[in-house]
């Protein structure tokens, strides 16, 4: 992991910029609608699996480079959110973690979906909870422009069985999704290895670490005290502390490093603007601040600022 603030030479600035330069322009004359199409494979060398939680724990706490999570999976030009299809393109930019949303249909099966209705990124409408499984297969996905997509929204047990041996998932747990069903289908696909669940309160995280103590918790903290409380309740190596969007929140990020607990910062939104206009440094200065984790809309440009950073 990455130490907490850390100045940055005046030679990575340049060569950033370079870099930065050359990404955007690589990225903006690839994009392309394949909404229907056949979907590329997703890259081996990207592959991440591990044979046991503690190995995945190992490897977030230690990575050579800083990592990059696929905000809901990687939406793309053609590629919707929380789509199986997506997150294997996602795999084509880069070995990313997927962040991906988790919510439970009326018959108590756990999907991806990030809001509570339908309306926004499927042809159907109507809540997620008030619908049975049949009902929600019977539409489709549509992309963040959108367009229909063949694809269908997947189960979390779909999901981590095509997570197994490729990539770390992690699950951000809607409202009105009981914590018992989420760590019984992680137990149930001994999925531990392949995958850390988001919590938001210290109650949260309290829960799944009593029950699943090699699990590991992406825990947010807004205060010193927050990030402290953590770390007397949960066992650091199975923390991944969440500081801010767009920005380092100096005391937790503090307590965290002291801890070696990794740090991630979300970019979605006004900082990933700010990379496709000014290039990987934008990322670079977090990584600079002692960030390992970066939650991003820009998983292909964040995956190049990750490769190409120096300490």
């Amino acid at each position: 992991m990455r130490h907490f603030h850390r100045p940055c030479s005046p030679w990575i600035l340049l060569c950033t910029c370079v870099f930065g330069t050359l990404a955007l322009t690589g990225c903006q004359g690839t994009q392309s609608e394949t909404a229907g199409q056949a979907v590329a494979p997703p890259t081996a060398e990207h592959y991440r699996a591990f044979q046991r939680a503690d190995r995945l724990a190992a490897y977030l706490r230690s990575s050579p480079n800083p990592l990059v999570s696929a905000h809901r999976g990687g939406p793309d030009a053609g590629f919707p959110e929380n789509a199986l299809q997506t997150f294997g393109h996602a795999l084509t930019q880069g070995p990313v973690l997927l962040e991906i949303d988790v919510r439970m249909t009326k018959d108590s099966v756990l999907v991806l979906m990030h809001d509570d209705t339908l309306a926004r990124t499927t042809t159907g409408r109507g809540a997620v909870q008030a619908q049975i499984l049949k009902e929600i297969r019977s539409v489709q996905l549509v992309t963040n422009t959108g367009t229909p997509t063949r694809f269908e929204v997947p189960t979390l047990s779909e999901a981590l069985a095509w997570a197994e041996g490729r990539a770390v998932l992690q699950l951000d747990i809607k409202e009105h999704v009981p914590r018992s069903r989420v760590a019984a289908a992680l137990q149930r696909q001994d999925a531990l290895d392949q995958a850390l669940v988001i919590t938001y309160t210290l109650e949260d995280a309290k829960w799944y670490h009593q029950r699943l103590p090699d699990l590991v918790l992406s825990a947010s903290a807004e205060t010193r005290e927050d990030a402290s409380a953590l770390v007397q309740r949960i066992d650091p190596s199975r923390l991944l502390g969440w500081v801010g969007i767009g920005e380092v929140a100096d005391g937790p990020a503090e307590v965290f490093s002291e801890n070696r607990v990794p740090i991630a910062v979300g970019t979605f939104g006004e900082t990933d603007r700010q990379a496709r206009n000014q290039g990987l440094i934008v990322y670079h200065r977090l990584f600079n601040q002692g960030v390992d984790v970066v939650s991003t809309n820009e998983p292909a440009l964040a995956s190049q600022a990750a490769a190409t950073y120096a300490p």
